[in-house]
């Protein structure tokens, strides 16, 4: 029998049928290394099936990579999807990989990352080999490797410039962790068989289908602010960073039946290039696994029928946590529409002006916490309990009462922001959705949410809507997306509740 590290939620029965059908819903869940070659690939690999005898699983490239094995050069491993599988709960290994994902590790020793997440370094390092397959560090240098190898295969950034958006501040480091990675020197690698023409990069951001990116984009539609995203039928635009050296995006279908996104990124330092990668992903919910998601929801007949109906609605994300708080707290009691016209008010009065737009329509930042902290928002027609609530929300944020910190729990994110008067379970709850992306959010109070559970009948009490719920787990936040857009059928009642009325 094949050897194995852990796989979550996979048997190796599930990964063989897996390989020899080439099946696309499970790529990025595992990865098959072949004794005879060296190499490890992706589910989806269109090269030769390996004999049964001679391939290994590794349920992450880390592990494959910790066991010798380079990344196959035809399905090319750094397209994978990541696995969401290991995201999930509250699990210190789960907040470790969200730490890593942010960065820390860049400028931080694995010490740090253990305190962070309230364990020993050693323990930290234990539970890594025994789930992941491979050490916090090897983990974060497979990740940045996968990255550069993408960056050279797909644009024509300067070597240099690729090992700092990988996070290597020495290029002789980069060319020897890259040499020993994947048997090949960085400049050797060379294709450029999508670098675009102008100074603005291409990118291929893979998920696993089925993926609703329509649905998606007429949810961020409703909701864009003008002059700092824009969002059409077919793509997402946003600028970032600061003022004096802005950024912008533009995500995509991909051409073609390629399970991927196209992402076209001017980002003017490339130290932040994986980050924004990384966000973006995040933000259209990238990695999720649609299996797994659907074996909760098809539990009851609430869900069943949205799920067959949609099967791919993701979880919209959002670029920025203090962004969504304020847009929340002015969703709170008002349409959509109405939320959307004073957050853009507040961008066009506070946020700050570009010296010369980065695109068509992309000209400012939104406000950050130092500017609305004492800012007079009554006069943009803000009542003056939510101007006080924003106002104090921004005073939170720069105190560190509150934070956007990826490795918190949802209960304890929660609770630190329910104190904060003004913000109550339900704006926190539908903050951890856009601004965490936590897919077991639940804004139970809700009432269109409570309408549409109770199918016709008697609107759900929130007692009776949580109780229900719990079939879902840890999948509610995906059950609320459905729920929601439900009712935006034409059969159904649109009349949006006080508080799904959000920005």
């Amino acid at each position: 029998m094949p050897e194995t590290a852990p796989i979550p939620a996979l048997d190796l029965q599930t990964c063989e049928r897996a390989r020899l059908s080439r099946d696309a819903r499970f790529d990025g869940l595992f990865f098959i290394a072949v004794r005879s070659t060296g190499i490890y690939c992706r589910p989806v690999c269109p090269a030769p099936t390996a004999k049964r005898e001679n391939v290994r699983f590794f349920g992450t490239a880390a592990a494959a990579e910790a066991a010798g094995f380079r990344p196959c050069l035809r399905c090319r491993p750094e397209l994978a999807p990541g696995n969401d599988a290991w995201q999930r709960g509250d699990h210190v290994v789960t907040g470790a990989l969200k730490l890593i994902e942010g960065g820390l590790l860049q400028d931080h020793p694995v010490d740090e990352l253990a305190r962070r997440v309230g364990v020993g370094a050693r323990q930290l390092r234990r539970l890594f080999v025994e789930r992941l397959g491979a050490p916090p560090i090897d983990v974060h240098t497979t990740r940045r490797l996968l990255f550069a190898k993408q960056l050279l295969t797909e644009t024509r950034m300067p070597v240099t410039n690729v090992a700092l958006a990988a996070g290597f501040g020495s290029l002789r480091r980069f060319n020897a962790a890259f040499a020993q990675a994947n048997r090949i020197a960085p400049r050797d690698l060379r294709r450029h068989p999508h670098a675009g023409s102008d100074d603005s990069l291409s990118l291929r951001l893979s998920y696993r289908p089925p993926y609703d990116f329509a649905s998606l984009l007429a949810f961020l539609r409703g909701r864009a602010l003008p002059g700092i995203e824009r969002v059409d039928d077919d793509s997402y635009s946003r600028v970032f960073g600061a003022a004096e050296a802005p950024g912008w995006l533009r995500l995509s279908a991909w051409p073609g039946d390629e399970h991927a996104l196209r992402l076209q990124l001017h980002c003017p330092q490339p130290a932040q290039m994986l980050a924004v990668v990384t966000r973006i992903r995040r933000m259209f919910d990238l990695d999720a696994d649609p299996r797994a998601i659907g074996a909760a929801l098809q539990t009851t007949p609430h869900t069943r029928p949205l799920l067959r109906k949609r099967p791919g609605l993701r979880l919209p994300g959002s670029w920025d946590g203090f962004e969504v708080a304020v847009r929340a707290i002015l969703g709170q009691q008002v349409s959509v529409a109405a939320a959307r016209t004073l957050a853009s008010r507040i961008a066009q009065r506070y946020g700050e002006a570009l010296p010369v737009p980065v695109a068509a329509g992309l000209e400012r930042l939104f406000p950050t916490p130092e500017v609305l902290a004492d800012a007079d928002l009554r006069s943009l027609g803000v009542t003056t309990a939510r101007a006080e609530t924003i106002r104090g929300v921004a005073r939170a944020v720069l105190d560190g009462r509150v934070d956007f910190r990826v490795e918190q729990s949802l209960d304890e994110f929660v609770l630190r922001w329910v104190a904060l008067p003004g913000i109550g379970e339900w704006t926190a709850h539908y903050m951890a959705m856009r601004a965490l992306s936590h897919p077991d959010a639940f804004p139970a109070a809700d009432l269109v949410l409570r309408r549409a559970a109770a199918r016709g009948e008697d609107i759900l009490s929130t007692k009776a809507l949580m109780t229900l719920a719990e079939a879902w787990r840890p999948w509610r936040a995906y059950a609320v997306m459905h729920l929601w857009r439900s009712m935006s059928d034409p059969a159904r009642s649109t009349r949006p509740s006080r508080q799904e009325a959000l920005a």
